[in-house]
């Protein structure tokens, strides 16, 4: 979202504030209620410069306007390429003189029209501009939604699992609350998920190849860094993220999205590798392209000292340990074999998860855990066994592992879940099914599921309450595009729509 400043924008934006450097685009306008003419608008400024500035005039200039002028200024300022978004008090062209933008933006309805804002921008060498945007950009306020917005009503309720393990789901409210009081601490690979949405133009006339042009880009976290998040946003009192990245623009997204989600983030710097950017580039509801720029060779040795180092200082004060593993290297065998050694001999609850996407990768490494959640073939390859039944194969992993608790998670199937009784002498398996009938983007489903089920088996929760939960969580961000941090707010919505009180 854009800066809001409601005052006279002659005294209060300089170019200085605006990046010296930076090519500044001037758009004004009534904008009394924001419609696709207005997107299509302002998308077009944004891309003729640097940094888009808006001019929302005043009540008493707009005076058939519909909405009070601070409400028009919050509907522009909601448009994510407006930079700076103000009230213009005074006449456009008395701003645009003594502001002097490099281009301004103007309708095409103005194109052929003599006035006073073209006499400003001649005066002191500037470029007036007219376009009214292309017309495929009128959809990307339902983008915008399919981006943000969970539809929680194609989440289903699982009664019959709910019924066998005896989940009051009343009582979840109060898990919920508890959630509050955890000190959190992940340790793992960082990722930054691009996602550009694109406009599908055709088949291209020379060669096979499927033609797009770019919508918008929006970029997220991923990896550790979303599981770190998550459980932030989740309600953890503090989370304490340990990772490693290189020194580029996408470290810096990282660093600054986590101090907005409030994660406390020790990212040590590895000059030999960049941050990983995963570009996703989505047509629709389709990934056409995924592209990659990684290095996946493990840490050095005085890296891994480093982290070990930072980490022991961390244990004093946590109650729960995330590896989150990505096989990019931020977590050799060593490394991971110390941290284990600690937090047992602490009494510190260890959960982890090890993705592997291609025949890299090793769940299986990770000991005495409280939770593993791999996918089916992940676990597959830890134990080199393509063969045997899913239960004989979460035995075998957890017999390997000396887990407490093993979910296998199998996509649109739902999950399994391979549990110690009580009195470890016997386990038990069951099957809880996907919950979203509907879901838009299966990409943040594992993070969101384990961090949950793992917060709330901290917390004395069984196993099959605390999946339940984390599955609830996975179901509503599955229903959105891109990993963004789901808050108790939403899962809280979800929770009391199965208790039947929306």
């Amino acid at each position: 979202m854009s800066e809001i400043i409601y005052n006279n924008m002659s005294e209060k934006i300089t170019r200085a504030s605006c990046g010296e450097e930076k090519k500044i685009v001037f758009v004004f306008g009534t904008f009394n209620i924001v419609h696709p003419g207005h997107l299509r608008l302002l998308r077009f400024a944004s891309e003729c410069g640097d940094f888009l500035v808006v001019g929302v005039v005043n009540d008493e200039v707009a005076t058939n306007a519909k909405l009070h002028q601070v409400m028009r200024l919050e509907g522009v300022s909601a448009i994510s390429w407006v930079n700076r978004a103000f009230i213009l008090d005074g006449t456009a062209a008395s701003f645009i003189s003594d502001f002097q933008p490099d281009i301004v933006v103007m309708g095409k309805e103005h194109e052929n029209v003599s006035s006073p804002e073209q006499v400003a921008v001649q005066s002191y060498g500037g470029q007036l501009l007219f376009g009214s945007g292309d017309t495929l950009f009128s959809s990307l306020e339902l983008l915008r939604n399919e981006t943000e917005l969970i539809n929680h009503s194609s989440i289903i309720k699982p009664k019959e699992y709910i019924a066998n393990h005896a989940i009051d789901c009343k009582s979840i409210d109060v898990l919920l609350k508890q959630m509050r009081e955890l000190k959190v601490c992940v340790i793992g690979d960082t990722i930054v998920d691009e996602y550009i949405q694109c406009d599908p133009l055709g088949m291209s006339q020379e060669d096979p190849t499927i033609v797009v042009t770019p919508i918008v880009s929006n970029k997220f976290l991923g990896g550790a860094a979303i599981v770190a998040a998550h459980a932030r946003s989740l309600g953890a009192a503090t989370v304490k993220f340990i990772s490693v990245t290189g020194n580029d623009e996408s470290h810096t997204f990282v660093v600054d999205k986590l101090i907005t989600y409030g994660v406390d983030a020790k990212l040590f710097n590895d000059t030999s590798r960049p941050t990983t950017l995963k570009q996703r580039y989505r047509a629709g509801n389709k990934t056409l392209l995924r592209v990659s720029h990684l290095r996946q060779h493990k840490i050095n040795k005085n890296l891994q000292q480093q982290m070990l180092d930072y980490v022991l200082t961390d244990l004093v004060d946590v109650d729960l340990l995330v590896f989150s593993d990505f096989n990019y290297g931020a977590l050799p065998q060593d490394l991971v074999d110390e941290i284990t050694q600690e937090c047992t001999k602490r009494g510190i609850m260890m959960v982890a998860d090890s993705q592997s996407s291609s025949q890299v990768g090793d769940v299986s490494r990770f000991k005495n855990a409280a939770l593993l959640t791999p996918t089916e073939r992940e676990a597959r390859l830890a134990l080199g066994n393509y063969e045997d039944g899913l239960v004989v194969l979460a035995e075998a992993l957890r017999k390997k592992t000396l887990a407490n608790n093993v979910v296998i998670t199998l996509g649109a199937e739902g999950v399994l879940i391979h549990a110690a009784h009580p009195d470890k002498k016997q386990w038990l398996t069951d099957r809880l099914p996907a919950l979203n009938t509907s879901p838009k983007d299966a990409a943040g489903a594992g993070d969101c599921l384990l961090v949950c089920t793992a917060m709330a088996l901290v917390l004395g929760r069984t196993i099959w309450e605390s999946l339940y939960l984390g599955s609830v969580a996975a179901a509503c961000q599955v229903g959105r595009i891109g990993n963004i941090p789901l808050t108790a707010a939403e899962l809280q919505i979800e929770v009391n729509k199965s208790n039947g009180l929306h």
